[in-house]
């Protein structure tokens, strides 16, 4: 915990970190089409200084083969982008900020506008369900969720429980 803390400080401050807070998946395991049949596929990303344009695939490797030895020898292809790629892969990924903006409290209730109802938009029946709206990134689905039960009830006028 010490190192995560010491790292995020560092990337707060501007300092590329020799060794990343690094987060993985390895959606293969649970969805086999991701994969051909006896494969399996790695995602992993860190965290940088905001627009970092440098290349963070080795420090990535060596922080998972630091806890899983032998992981670099498995390694058949790679894809890989920094910071700036995401960003000019997809322009509301400003400064390679995969969870469209800060993640603090004013982001938590004011994104993209501070309303009881930050999903709508002006259009009648298009609403926004991205990080960019309330609670943020993550991988919760929530922002879907909450955007969803707002449709619902708008358009159809139907109340929404949880199952």
């Amino acid at each position: 915990m010490d190192e995560m803390a010491a790292v995020e400080r560092d990337v707060a401050r501007g300092k590329i970190p020799e060794r990343p807070f690094t987060l993985v998946a390895q959606q293969s395991l649970f969805d086999e089409t991701r994969a051909p049949h006896g494969q399996h596929t790695l995602w992993a990303y860190c965290h940088v200084p905001f627009g970092c344009d440098i290349d963070m695939s080795d420090r990535i490797e060596s922080q998972i083969e630091r806890f899983a030895p032998g992981f670099r020898d498995c390694i058949l292809a790679r894809h890989k982008m920094d910071a700036a790629d995401l960003e000019k892969s997809n322009p509301n990924l400003a400064g390679g900020d995969i969870n469209g903006g800060a993640a603090n409290l004013k982001q938590l209730i004011a994104r993209p506008i501070f309303s009881p109802t930050p999903y709508r938009t002006p259009l009648r029946g298009v609403y926004l369900c991205s990080s960019s709206t309330p609670p943020g990134g993550g991988v919760h689905g929530m922002c879907g969720y909450y955007a969803a039960r707002l449709a619902l009830r708008e358009i159809f006028g139907k109340r929404w429980k949880a199952v």
